[in-house]
This record gives C-alpha cells, sequence and structure tokens, in this order.
C-alpha cells in the first residue's frame, strides 16, 4: 500500500509536520528525558542538520499555554499521562531561532537579531493591556516594541535585558515562569568571527544570556542548542546549574538525528527496503554517546528522491548544503603529520587525537588541535571509542563525508599547483617531448605533495580515478589545449585525449593503477589498450595528423610513464 504521508524535506515547524501530514519520527521521549533530567540552562550540541530545530519546535508545541494538545495523541510522550498533566501547556514559552543572525558588520547582525527578538516580543502584543501588569510594567513592555520605518529599534542595553524583562511581564499575567528556548545560539558568533565583529557579538550575546539565563528569578528552565559549546568562560559566566550535552554524551544519545531502527521503518513506509545497504553507508556512521546514528537530512533526502525514482543514487546532501569552508582551512593547514593523518583517515582508519570540545571561535583555526577538536564536533569526523588516556579514536563516518574530504583536497591541490606556471609549463611540454624521465619527475613530485587515496577497500577504478583527476587537472593549465576525459574514441572511452592546434598532434593517455606495485606490466597494459580499442580514431576524425600514446602506471605517491609514436 502507498505511503501517502509527505517527506518533510526542509520543514522544522513541529506543529506543521503534525497537522499537514507528513512523516514524522517520534522524539517526544526527549521530552520526558529532559524533564526527569533537567537543568536551570541545559545546552544540546549537535551538528548542523540533525533536527535540533525540529526538537526545540516539538518543546515550544509541548509546553507552551494553549498548546494544540492533540498534536501528541499517539505519540510516546503521551503515555506519560501524569508527566503531560503536570507540564503540557502549563508555562508561557519564549522562543528564538539564532540560524539567521548573520551580516557583513555587526550593524547589519544586530538589526536582523532585533528582528527575532522583536518578533517573538510582538507575538505576547496582549501583554501591553493586561490588567495583570502595573501601568508602568505596561509601560515598559511598550518600550520593548519600538519601531521606526518597519523596523524593531534597540539600543543595546534595552536589547540585553529584553528577554529577563518579558520573562518577568510573562509571569506576572500567568503567574507562571517561563521556559526559554534558544535554537542555533551559536550562528551568530560564527558569523562574526568570519565577518570581523566577534568581540561585539560576543559583548552582546554575553549581556543577553547573562540577564535572561543567570540572574532571572521568573526563569522555570531555558534550553539551547548550537554546533560548538563556547567557551563558558566566553558566553556562560557564572552560570550555574548550567548542564551541557554534547555528542560524547550517553543522556539524550538517540533524539538527534535518526537510529538503524527508524531508518529501517521509514525505508519500509514506503516500500524502499532494498536501498537500506546504501542508506546505510552513505549516511550512517555517526557516534553519538552509546548510539549509531544516521544523518536525518540526508535520509529525507534520498527516501524523497527514492520516492520520484526508484533508481537514484545516493548524493551529497549536508555537505551540500554549507560551503565546507572548515574542511578546507584543515587541509590547508596540513602539515606533513597532518597530511598523512588525512591519507589514512580516508583510507578508512582511525586517528587518535586529544579534543577539546569548548573552544571560542576565534580559536578554532589557531592550530591544528584546535581544527581536528571542531571537525569531530561538527559531524566531519566521529567518534570510534576512547583510548585508556582520553583521547578519542577518529574517523571519517561514512562515504558522503569521505567524498566531502576528497573534494576538498582535489580543490586545495589545484589552487596550490596553479601558482606556479612555470613548473605546470614544464610539465605539459614534456607531453610534447616525449620526455618521459621529466614527466616521471614531476608528478611524481605532485602525488607526493598532494594527499592521496590508500584505501585498500576503494576498487581499482576509483583509485585510477583519483589519480586521473590529478593529471586532468595539471593539464588542464594549457588553455590552448583541447583536453577530453573519458571521450568515446574507437572502441572504448580512453582516460584522457589532447588535442594541440598548433602542430595538430593528438596525445592519448591511459592510465592505469598498479595494484600490486607491478608498474612496468601496469604501463604496458595501458597501451595494448590503447591499440585494442583504438583510442587514436578519434583524435584521426578530428583532424589531428601526428599521435603520441602514454600508458602512464600509478600506485601510492609513484608512478611510472610509457611513450610511443607507432
Amino acid at each position: 500500500m502507498e505511503n501517502t504521508l509527505k517527506l518533510p524535506v526542509g520543514i522544522e515547524n513541529f506543529e506543521d509536520i503534525l497537522k499537514f501530514n507528513f512523516y514524522y519520527i517520534d522524539k517526544t521521549k526527549l521530552i520526558e528525558q529532559l524533564l526527569q533530567n533537567w537543568a536551570k540552562v541545559t545546552l544540546f550540541t549537535r551538528p548542523r542538520r540533525f533536527g535540533k530545530t525540529l526538537n526545540m519546535s516539538m518543546m515550544r508545541s509541548f509546553f507552551d499555554i494553549g498548546t494544540d494538545k492533540t498534536l501528541f495523541d499517539g505519540l510516546y510522550i503521551s503515555h506519560n499521562k501524569e508527566l503531560c498533566d503536570a507540564h503540557m501547556g502549563k508555562y508561557p514559552v519564549i522562543y528564538m531561532s539564532l540560524k539567521d543572525v548573520e551580516g557583513l558588520s555587526y550593524d547589519e547582525a544586530f538589526q536582523v537579531f532585533s528582528r527575532i527578538i522583536g518578533n517573538e516580543i510582538s507575538r505576547v502584543s496582549f501583554l501591553a493591556d493586561s490588567d495583570k501588569l502595573t501601568f508602568f510594567e505596561r509601560e515598559q513592555f511598550k518600550g520593548l516594541l519600538r519601531i521606526e520605518n518597519g523596523k524593531f529599534i534597540f539600543d543595546k542595553d534595552t536589547f540585553t535585558a529584553s528577554l529577563k524583562l518579558l520573562s518577568q511581564l510573562l509571569y506576572k499575567h500567568y503567574g507562571q515562569k517561563v521556559v526559554i528556548i534558544i535554537d542555533e545560539y551559536d550562528v551568530p558568533l560564527d558569523k562574526a568571527y568570519q565577518n570581523g565583529y566577534y568581540t561585539e557579538m560576543v559583548s552582546l550575546i554575553r549581556g543577553l544570556f547573562g540577564q535572561a539565563l543567570k540572574t532571572n528569578d521568573y526563569l522555570q528552565f531555558a534550553i539551547l542548542t548550537g554546533c560548538l559549546r563556547i567557551s563558558k568562560e566566553s558566553i556562560f559566566t557564572g552560570l550555574n546549574n548550567f548542564k551541557v550535552l554534547s555528542i560524547m554524551d550517553s543522556r539524550f544519545d538517540e533524539q538527534f538525528g535518526f537510529t538503524d531502527k527508524e531508518v529501517r521503518e521509514l525505508l519500509s513506509a514506503y516500500n524502499l527496503e532494498s536501498h537500506f545497504t546504501e542508506a546505510k553507508e552513505w549516511y550512517d556512521g555517526y557516534h553519538f554517546g552509546n548510539a549509531d546514528i544516521y544523518c536525518p537530512w540526508d535520509v529525507i533526502n534520498y527516501v524523497d528522491q527514492l520516492n520520484f525514482d526508484s533508481t537514484a543514487k545516493p548524493q551529497d546532501y549536508w555537505s551540500n548544503s554549507s560551503g565546507n569552508s572548515l574542511v578546507r582551512s584543515f587541509i590547508d593547514k596540513a602539515d606533513v603529520q597532518t597530511k598523512n593523518e588525512i591519507e589514512r583517515l580516508i583510507a578508512g582508519e582511525c586517528i587518535e587525537k586529544e579534543i577539546s570540545q569548548e573552544l571560542t571561535y576565534d580559536e578554532i583555526d589557531k592550530s591544528i588541535a584546535n581544527l581536528w577538536s571542531v571537525l569531530f564536533t561538527t559531524g566531519y569526523l566521529t567518534k570510534q571509542g576512547v583510548t585508556e588516556d582520553g583521547k578519542v579514536r577518529l574517523s571519517i563516518p561514512n562515504k558522503e563525508i569521505r567524498n566531502l574530504f576528497i573534494k576538498k583536497i582535489r580543490e586545495w591541490f589545484s589552487d596550490t599547483t596553479a601558482n606556479d606556471g612555470k613548473t605546470l609549463e614544464e610539465f605539459c611540454n614534456a607531453f610534447m617531448e616525449k620526455n618521459t624521465e621529466k614527466i616521471e619527475q614531476l608528478f611524481g613530485d605532485y602525488l607526493w605533495n598532494t594527499i592521496s587515496i590508500r584505501d585498500t577497500a576503494v576498487s581499482k577504478e576509483k583509485k585510477e580515478n583519483f589519480y586521473h583527476g590529478i593529471l586532468l587537472g595539471l593539464l588542464g593549465y594549457k588553455a590552448s589545449w583541447l583536453i577530453k576525459s573519458n571521450a568515446e574514441s574507437g572502441t572504448g572511452y580512453s582516460d584522457i585525449l589532447v588535442e594541440v592546434p598548433n602542430n595538430r598532434t593528438g596525445i592519448v593517455i591511459e592510465l592505469k593503477y598498479a595494484e600490486n606495485g607491478d608498474m612496468d606490466t601496469a604501463c604496458n597494459k595501458a597501451l595494448q589498450q590503447i591499440e585494442e580499442k583504438s583510442y587514436v580514431d578519434k583524435l584521426r576524425q578530428d583532424g589531428m595528423r601526428n599521435f603520441i600514446k602514454y600508458g602512464i602506471a600509478c600506485f601510492k605517491k609513484d608512478c611510472k610513464v610509457v611513450v610511443t609514436d607507432k
């Protein structure tokens, strides 16, 4: 039977998912766990796209006064009637997502932040007429809603006091302390660091959080989410009863992201059980606490794609949803030791590192050690265990992230080699000169300086693709050459065809990976394939008169080149 439930691609509002017939994986146990183990302020840190916003939206729907209680009918939390009777719909809730707070300047970001707070304040505009408030308190509330030319206007003092004052006024109106929910609390800090106003934003958020979360007598409890745990001294100075639940913590470990069981049930609901293996290879592999977790953004997008096309292949959904500049920064800063460690990670090995879970954004790329920590906390690496001396055994979680590392390595290699035009010119000219010794020397140097793929589990064809990509990028330096990759020619597809118009010379390059290290045999096989498949036919059809054929063998960081013009 066909499932009529829509897949919630990009839908992060709990009420919308339940009301408008979207598929929902029940995470309401999070509410029970929170209330049974609550702190005054709880911070959940998880990578982006792991369901933080949806879970916070769920929390708002559960706790907020006037909520539609039928939303939770049949969900896990509804079976705990005592807890629901005590807490569902019982609290005024202040809810904000800070994921959109950014700008090229502090003033731009402050205006966005002001709009978010202003919108939340205006949501309870009935306070302006509340008979539970004194005249002075109603005037205070109106002072929070200054608008000029359609924009909310705050000075810094009013801004930093706004959540605490709103808590006080809501408490006076309802006779009940408030719940504050702040989603993606660290995005403004990330954007501020990228755009050069980090100090100002730290000061602003420290002031806002200090009053709202530390000295707020009207606060029942607060829940925050983010990617990083920012140093307590930086933002959360003086907070008592402050609980941080990171990806290392076994508490709540199944509540962000999908478990194996949940993915099987989701695929089964849409008759896609046969795609479980590739979903697991591509999107599983994260280890939060004691749980094995899939990235929910990836799984939902993949199942949605399969619904339209059952032959669809897995794609890089998560890694394509941001610029991934962190990985590139890591590769840029890598020394010889770190390059070797990246190669080992790509090969499926683990690297043992000391992890700092408490950093500030301005510390992130000051050292390789800090970058290892941030790659771990933001989901580019995952935990495979902890050593006796407390080091974390890190690995790449799945195929998607492995592809991302390889892509960024290629970008880095292309950018760094492009800076040395003289060597590139010498390398390309060596192909015209049939100078195999020079090609071997320079190509070998390039291989030595890049980060290679040496995964024994990777197919020979994929290894060849890696070397093929490097060679193609190097030859692309010659703007006057026409270069074709995997072009149909004769009775097959040649690796690389090069047409040099000024002397009508055609070059055929066939590249092989010498699986056992026997590069002589691999070169001979390459030349033999060029002849058997008639790869020069395409060059001849394009008007080339002279032909040079290369067989190139690669093994790890070494190469051998054989040429013939027969």
